[in-house]
């Protein structure tokens, strides 16, 4: 008898370890995930809340969530008002919440006390109240190709185009929606705003609160990079160290769903390259260009609004904030189709809206210029647009204008400016699974050119 309490005492002890073992083993490999999980948590409970809140559509367990291991196991749902999103993994792990507020629309991990002040008035935007476009055949078969009309129910889903916008010296000439979208559906630009962006630091600069050449622009910058300036964070050689590959942990994922003051985080990496010389995109360096222009301007979340929003009459825009109140320059603009092609028709008049120049004259044309640099991973990034003419005179895009440029947002954004052809062109979409990353654009673009060149 005592020889087998002896082997069960033994048999306890292993037990109890192997139990230990698999309980430490579970919580640190939970807690060296967690950063991971919080960040795919992060990302649905704020897309849940924006679409829902922002775009005012039916939002399912997957809606716009791109393709991911993580996605089948996140469970999202909202409170009982829709004023918070909850998501989980499995329903018990790393859980994240996104709050939604009209005028700043959802933020993660906390609620935002700064608010947008400034008021829009959509009649300053002419092309809010815009009669539909004439009938143009050719126009709706470059349309109907961007559709994807050509392609079985499940490729067209794939191809994922939500809405195209066509203006012609300023005139609606082509407009359509996918089902379940119409005009008044706002839509996220994701990098888009860095071209907008651009246009908030082009007001600036005309009313003197700042110029491209500012430096010294963070207090705890001692070091070589108080030598960066506002023209090299629009134009990505600030040589801060960073990562924009969207991945689970990398600095631009953490960056959007871990950090509650995004311009910290980001004034907080260190050089990996000397300043000027190395060109990697960046949505920190935006980011961290807004936090910039929101302490010259002495405004935070009303900053967009005030000095771009509401001159243009851009009613529909939504700028989303981080929990500072400081608007999330990089990525979270949301607007109707037509309020972002007023943006690039605005572009395409060098800043001059219904007869009063915002912007100081000539600021397109060197914004869209890409300079010069040392090394660049991203041919053709100027300052937050992208140019298709690159430095030495070739290209990007020979099937192109030489003059044409461009906002590019993830998931298959797009608002193209063509001053040669007095066009703007505008699709949205959800399209992160496209082959070959081929969402129908530039050919768009080009078959558009051929349809209203008589015009």
């Amino acid at each position: 008898m005592t020889r087998r309490r002896q082997v069960w005492r033994v048999l306890r002890r292993i037990l109890i370890g192997l139990v230990t073992f698999v309980l430490v083993a579970l919580v640190g490999g939970y807690l060296y995930a967690k950063p991971l999980l919080l960040t795919a948590t992060g990302y649905a409970a704020h897309n849940a809340c924006a679409v829902a809140g922002i775009a005012g559509r039916p939002v399912a367990e997957r809606t716009d969530l791109p393709p991911n291991p993580l996605v089948p196991y996140l469970r999202t749902s909202p409170n009982s008002d829709g004023s918070e999103v909850g998501s989980t993994v499995l329903g018990v792990l790393a859980r994240q919440t996104a709050s939604y507020r009209s005028d700043t629309g959802c933020t993660i991990g906390g609620t935002v006390s700064d608010r947008v002040t400034a008021k829009v008035d959509a009649s300053r935007n002419p092309l809010a109240s815009a009669p539909a476009a004439a009938s143009n055949p050719a126009v709706e078969a470059a349309l109907a190709t961007a559709y994807g009309d050509d392609l079985d129910p499940a490729a067209k889903a794939i191809l994922g185009t939500r809405a195209i916008i066509v203006l012609k010296d300023g005139k609606l000439v082509g407009e359509r929606y996918a089902p379940g979208f119409d005009s008044t559906t706002r839509q996220l630009g994701w990098s888009m705003a860095k071209s907008v962006t651009n246009l908030v630091v082009g007001r600036l600069v005309a009313q003197g609160a700042v110029t491209v050449s500012d430096a010294a622009l963070r207090p705890e910058w001692t070091d070589d990079r108080k030598s960066i300036t506002v023209d090299q964070l629009m134009r990505m050689t600030s040589g801060l160290r960073w990562d924009e590959t969207y991945d689970l942990g990398t600095p631009i994922t953490s960056m959007l769903y871990l950090e509650p003051d995004m311009a910290k985080f980001v004034a907080s990496q260190p050089l990996a390259h000397p300043v000027g010389t190395y060109q990697q995109y960046s949505s920190g360096s935006t980011n961290l260009l807004c936090d910039v222009l929101a302490r010259k301007a002495g405004a935070r979340a009303d900053l967009p609004a005030r000095e771009l929003l509401a001159p243009l009459g851009l009613a529909s825009a939504v700028w989303e904030t981080d929990t500072t109140g400081m608007p999330v320059c990089s990525s979270y603009l949301w607007a109707t189709p037509r309020d972002w092609a007023a943006i690039g028709q605005f572009a395409l008049q060098d800043g001059v809206w219904n007869g009063e120049r915002l912007l100081p004259e000539g600021w397109m044309a060197t914004s869209t210029t890409a300079a010069p640099v040392a090394t660049t991973e991203d041919p053709g990034y100027a300052a937050g647009w992208w140019a298709n003419k690159l430095p030495d005179g070739s290209l990007l895009d020979s099937s192109l204008p030489a003059d044409a440029y461009w906002a590019s947002g993830h998931d298959g954004q797009r608002l193209y400016v063509v001053p040669s052809e007095r066009l703007v062109v505008v699709r949205l979409g959800f399209s992160p699974q496209a082959p070959g990353k081929d969402i129908r654009a530039v050919p768009l673009v080009k078959a558009l050119i051929a349809a209203t060149s008589h015009d």
